[in-house]
């Protein structure tokens, strides 16, 4: 398995899949596993592309604009290694929920634009779209919370809505959340995510 992680076993059969930020590690999102399922397993991913020295999941050429070929490479990748640590570590690959914060949130958010079954769920803080003009696999009932600033000024608002739109025409049941924080991560966000993941999964 080529990329870092961190293992943490849990009690049920659902794993958290957590994705961290650009210039983040494998230790960002830990606390968020404990408020969104304390009883799954965590599987924590560093980004294995470096820009500047910050960790992050695949390149871009500028500030919003996605290298789509690394992108594709890296998306395949991860969902490679998913499929590893499955066998690695014993558990359920249909049981697998990502929780994504803005770059970590977009290759998430790219597993479900080319895989289908890939996840049985998405958690996305401050996601954009990975990339457009593709059609999209199956993604029937899926469901998606979307985190979102209204003011973010790396994540546009029409990202967010478009992005909403794309997941809905390729079947997934997704679910927005506004703050008015800019691109950070907020306490009352996570709640909502939580709470809506006690009642979506």
């Amino acid at each position: 398995m080529k990329l870092k992680h961190i293992f943490h076993e849990g009690t049920s059969d659902r794993v958290l899949l957590l994705l961290h930020g650009t210039g983040g590690t494998e230790e960002d999102l830990l606390p968020l596993a404990a408020l969104i399922d304390g009883d799954a397993s965590v599987l924590s991913v560093r980004g294995n592309v470096s820009e500047n020295g910050m960790p992050r999941f695949f390149r871009r050429l500028r500030e919003g604009v996605f290298d789509e070929e690394d992108l594709v490479e890296r998306t395949d990748e991860l969902h490679t290694f998913l499929d590893e640590a499955a066998e690695e570590y014993g558990f359920k690959r249909e049981k697998v929920v990502a929780v994504g914060y803005s770059n970590g949130a977009n290759i998430a958010g790219s597993l479900l634009f080319h895989y289908e079954n890939s996840l049985e769920g998405a958690i996305l803080f401050h996601p954009m779209v990975p990339r457009r003009g593709i059609e999209l696999p199956n993604q029937k009932d899926l469901p998606v919370f979307i985190g979102a600033g209204e003011n973010d000024p790396i994540c546009p608002a029409q990202e967010t809505i478009d992005l909403k739109a794309l997941l809905e025409s390729a079947g997934a049941e997704v679910s927005n959340h506004w703050e008015r924080m800019g691109h950070r991560l907020t306490e009352s966000e996570v709640h909502a995510a939580a709470k809506w993941y006690e009642t979506k999964l």
